[in-house]
């Protein structure tokens, strides 16, 4: 009796460790959409959080986007230099020296990223955007992989108009871009405003019409590599039950509508899912199977490497009040020691982003492989 062929395996893309940018990029986008999971986007202010990042990534062999906001970049760069925008441009500068430097060395892909740029902070993405052109020219490679615009809050004609303008310097230099239609509901970084209890957030503005996701689709993709942030009821921060109102069947009706329209395959456009922390994890899942494959988590990390440091704190407690124990007169330095506590909050957030590997079905799958 003949044996039976066996199915040919399907061959996974791969791209070498490091920061992606061009065609790599859209090689971790496809592999994304193909294998149906996404990929944690952490919002870092530091080198520690960075570097936990990267370490929960290596951990669970898998890729990740790390990324940075406006304000988290002024932090980085220190809080007392005196022009802001500089400071927001040097800040976010060195953190993508600082990945680019180790990121190849943790052996993962990473999508370095900026967040949420809105019509003030142009300014801010147009100095990135000579660093990079910089940066490419010196190694041959952008600094960052893609940067996000927010005028989720203007006329959508406008919101194209500006995607449109940015699109045209990112583009040569392999940058992908992010948009916002549709607004996401709570407050990020200065950008938005906090919810109060009792406020539910089923608030219309906050629902993407899927029209408006075809025609942003139809006039930028064909400018250069776009993701889109289609609010379904998201909310930045995490707030009580009741109060958020999510609505993932918008991304099925986007992605439905476009890839009809244009006859693409299923999934055609690289969702994001803004407002992650405290999701429910069925919304979750159902989110990625419509096509996120970017998924924004900032609340539950930040309180997770807290977290790491209070548990520490509590159990070292003599140390963070003497120099010298009261009680054996022998040296604390060993506990109060800056390292020490870091290192907790470091190895709590990194806790947090398995958790958010696993239900983002992103756990072993990374693409990175040295040649």
């Amino acid at each position: 009796m003949m044996s039976s062929t066996p199915a040919p395996s399907v061959r996974v893309p791969t791209v070498p460790p490091g920061v992606v940018s061009g065609e790599t990029y859209r090689t971790l986008l496809q592999a994304c959409r193909e294998g149906g999971y996404a990929l944690p986007a952490v919002n870092v202010s530091s080198s520690t959080t960075a570097n936990a990042a990267l370490a929960a990534a290596r951990e669970n062999k898998a890729d990740i986007v790390i990324q940075i906001s406006a304000g988290g970049a002024r932090f980085y760069a220190g809080q007392t230099l005196p022009d802001e925008q500089q400071a927001q441009i040097l800040g976010a500068t060195a953190l993508a020296q600082h990945v680019h430097l180790l990121a190849q060395h943790y052996g993962v892909a990473v999508i370095l990223h900026t967040d949420h740029a809105n019509r003030p902070l142009l300014g801010w993405i147009d100095g990135l955007v000579e660093e990079s052109r910089r940066h490419l020219e010196q190694t041959g490679h952008p600094l960052f992989s893609s940067h996000m615009l927010d005028l989720s809050t203007e006329p959508l004609a406008d919101n194209i108009a500006a995607a449109s303008t940015l699109l045209g310097k990112l583009s040569p230099l392999g940058i992908g871009l992010e948009i916002e239609l549709g607004m996401t509901g709570g407050e990020e970084d200065g950008i938005g405003q906090e919810l109060h209890d009792g406020s539910p957030s089923c608030d219309p503005s906050l629902y993407t019409n899927p029209e408006d996701v075809l025609t942003a689709w139809e006039n930028l993709s064909p400018l250069g590599m776009l993701s889109i942030a289609a609010s379904f009821g998201n909310i930045h921060g995490v707030y009580a039950p009741g109060n958020v109102c999510l609505r993932p069947e918008i991304l099925r009706d986007s992605q439905a509508l476009v890839a009809e329209r244009l006859h693409t395959g299923p999934n055609p456009i690289p969702l994001v899912f803004h407002g992650g922390s405290g999701s429910e994890e069925t919304a979750i899942k159902q989110a990625v199977s419509f096509g996120v494959f970017k998924f924004n988590i900032d609340t539950d990390t930040q309180f997770a490497y807290a977290q790491g440091v209070a548990h520490y704190i509590r159990n070292h407690e003599e140390a963070f009040t003497h120099q010298l124990s009261p009680i054996t007169g022998r040296p604390l330095k060993k506990s109060y020691d800056i390292r020490c506590w870091m290192k907790a909050g470091e190895k709590s957030f990194s806790q947090r982003l398995t958790d958010c590997f696993h239900i983002l079905g992103a756990q072993g799958r990374s693409i990175a492989h040295a040649s």
